[in-house]
């Protein structure tokens, strides 16, 4: 029995959420999401709730149940909240800009690293030792975020790297005389 998919997701105020042809479609102030149903899962609106069920009692079905009404419930939050994910440079001559369609890190290389942004993600640098990344679809957030920081990772001895604003970095006693 699935514990996450028995519970029905919430649609917010100034959402619309739909489900047509296999495909649930959530509206809302921040833009449009659409997520793919299996054909395991039926998924079904009523009023201001989102409702999720096996179509059969196989394994596989029961899996996706949980999967998908968390999949949803990560699109509705999406459309009306938004995620984001802060990162922050240390080390000296660490620093991070936005140039275009573009993120520039400096981070100890011989050369700056390029990323581009990718279409529906929206970074932005306060200070030129943070990074805020921003989205409406939590995965790709994720993603981005992940990606920029494994250019350099934080090391263990002095922290210098990129890392998230809530990660903890275990550190290490360096070489002893």
């Amino acid at each position: 029995m699935s514990r996450v998919g028995k519970y029905p997701v919430e649609i917010p105020a100034g959402v619309q959420v739909a489900v047509a042809n296999g495909m649930v479609t959530a509206k809302g102030r921040l833009g449009e999401l659409k997520l793919p149903l299996t054909d395991q899962v039926e998924a079904t609106v009523d009023g201001n709730k989102v409702a999720v069920k096996p179509a059969n009692e196989t394994t596989q079905a029961r899996m996706m149940w949980g999967t998908t009404r968390a999949l949803i419930a990560n699109m509705v939050k999406g459309v009306s909240t938004g995620y984001d994910r802060t990162l922050e440079i240390t080390g000296t001559g660490y620093r991070a800009a936005v140039q275009g369609k573009n993120l520039e890190i400096n981070l100890g290389f011989s050369h700056p690293v390029v990323y581009p942004v990718p279409e529906g993600i929206k970074i932005t640098c306060e200070r030129p030792t943070s990074i805020k990344v921003e989205g409406i679809d939590k995965r790709l957030v994720g993603q981005v975020a992940s990606e920029i920081r494994a250019f350099r990772p934080p090391e263990p001895y002095k922290g210098k790297g990129a890392r998230y604003v809530d990660e903890t970095i275990r550190r290490k006693e360096g070489k002893k005389k």
